[in-house]
């Protein structure tokens, strides 16, 4: 059903609730309360979980990523490490960091913050990560969970849209869903997630033809390319349920997404904004991969 003005996905006020509940989880299992491991692999202890963050370079963008996750721990009780390299690093020297930080006890998730210098094998330096600790959901193992409908630890950006969407009563299932972009951060592990929710999935890319064709065909519209107007808001079907995943700056130096906010509204039924949409959950989500590898149970998102 079109609306003349569309219903806000609101991740803020979503995440904000889960960090309540995962803080909680966090309080019950120091006091001992009897948990379920999320984790069967792995045996939970009774300490605040661990998230170690490996950072290299100065990129601001980066910086500022790293500082909010690290505020993020100490406000639901998550113990966070930070590990800063030079731009100069090299794949043998992140490498063995991460190994050093696979057996180290006290830590349960392992973050690479990407994107790596060029010298860097990016692969190499993820593929490494404990896959047990592995709480951004890149590892190949998790990935390939995720493609067998085996839902271990999850990609954080698309695992914080099903959150959006499961909390707002919108289902997926028959629902023809388009998700522009392939990376494999966040667009391929978005139409992993949305094909095991049930939706027919179109996933649009750099070669595809006639992308205005297929966003017009989109009951579910999800945009990840970073780059305004590649994407048309005025193609999107009335009554579209969109979600702007990107986090681009305007001329102005304002935030925004790929679409037109205003034509958004205005169109579709229900819509992420840029920030306030999906920014805020990707973090959450970090932390709830991090005590699901702690094993300490929440419910399902």
């Amino acid at each position: 059903m079109n609306r003349a003005v569309a219903q806000v996905l609101d991740g803020r006020a979503l995440s904000a609730s889960m960090r309540d509940d995962i803080k909680l989880a966090i309080d019950r299992h120091l006091q001992g309360a009897d948990q379920a491991s999320a984790l069967p692999e792995r045996l939970p202890r009774r300490s605040a979980p661990g998230l170690a963050v490996i950072l290299v370079g100065d990129d601001p963008a980066s910086a500022v990523y790293v500082r909010n996750k690290r505020l993020a721990c100490e406000q639901t009780g998550i113990r966070s490490k930070s590990l800063h390299f030079p731009t100069s690093v090299t794949t043998a020297e992140l490498v063995q960091a991460v190994h050093q930080l696979n057996h180290d006890d006290s830590i349960d998730g392992i973050l690479v913050q990407l994107p790596l210098p060029s010298q860097v094998c990016e692969q190499a330096v993820l593929e490494c990560i404990d896959v047990g600790k592995d709480v951004d959901g890149f590892n190949a193992m998790n990935i390939g969970r995720l493609v067998l409908r085996d839902r271990g630890i999850r990609p954080c950006t698309p695992r914080g849209v099903m959150a959006l969407l499961h909390h707002h009563g919108i289902s997926t299932r028959g629902m023809h869903a388009v998700v522009v972009g392939a990376s494999n951060i966040v667009g391929r592990p978005m139409a992993l997630e949305l094909l095991l929710d049930g939706a027919t999935i179109t996933v649009c890319h750099r070669f595809t033809r006639d992308l205005e064709h297929h966003v017009r065909q989109a009951e579910i519209l999800v945009t990840a390319v970073g780059k305004t107007g590649i994407v048309d808001a005025n193609w999107l079907r009335a009554g579209a349920v969109v979600v702007d995943i990107a986090m681009n700056r305007d001329a102005d130096g304002q935030l925004c997404g790929d679409l037109d906010a205003e034509i958004v509204r205005r169109k579709a039924s229900w819509y992420t904004p840029v920030p306030g949409g999906v920014g805020p959950m990707t973090v959450t989500m970090l932390l709830l991969n991090t005590i699901q590898a702690a094993g300490i149970a929440m419910p399902a998102t």
